[in-house]
């Protein structure tokens, strides 16, 4: 009885630090790296994308895996609704620019903009890197404020749920930061 206690405590510790994410209220990391929209190579910076309004970035463990395709299906179909609200959506994963431009195409739909973090500067500086494989990203979703701070983060192994939480929270600020005219 004991032993199965410790277990239990040991493995809740393990999966409160695997699925650790930045705090909501902090300051995002700024980033710029090279990302593929509709097969074609563009650069990405975090700043830019700011000055449009909040930003989902979201990261997934590799291109073209049945989670990874499932999420990027999701958030393609929500995209446009992203985009009304004044938001930009964009994916980071470890993989090659070359494979992303097939995942962009194809799994993406053309709809939002997929960054390769190969060397994993951004999956390491957002606490985004998967403990069990190290060369992946943890499936993580943020929102982060034109201000660049950390709205919402949330972290499941499973897609279904990224797209409808962070699509709450950028409903809830664009709710809340209307202009009237």
């Amino acid at each position: 009885m004991h032993t199965s206690r410790l277990v239990a405590l040991a493995a809740a510790l393990i999966s409160t630090t695997a699925f650790a994410a930045l705090p909501n209220g902090t300051k995002a990391p700024d980033f710029t790296t090279k990302a593929s929209l509709a097969g074609k190579e563009l650069s990405f910076s975090l700043a830019e994308a700011l000055k449009q309004g909040p930003v989902v970035l979201y990261f997934y463990p590799a291109a073209f895996t049945k989670g990874c395709t499932i999420e990027a299906h999701d958030f393609a179909e929500a995209t446009d609704k992203f985009k009304a609200l004044g938001a930009t959506v964009i994916g980071v994963s470890h993989d090659s620019i070359e494979t992303l431009h097939k995942f962009s195409v194809s799994e993406c739909r053309n709809k939002f903009a997929v960054a390769s973090d190969a060397d994993q500067t951004i999956m390491k500086a957002y606490d985004a890197v998967l403990w069990i494989k190290p060369d992946w990203a943890k499936r993580t979703s943020y929102v982060i404020a034109p201000s660049g701070e950390v709205l919402y983060s949330y972290t499941a192994l499973n897609p279904d749920k990224h797209v409808e939480n962070t699509m709450a929270v950028v409903q809830k600020w664009a709710d809340e930061h209307k202009t009237k005219s």
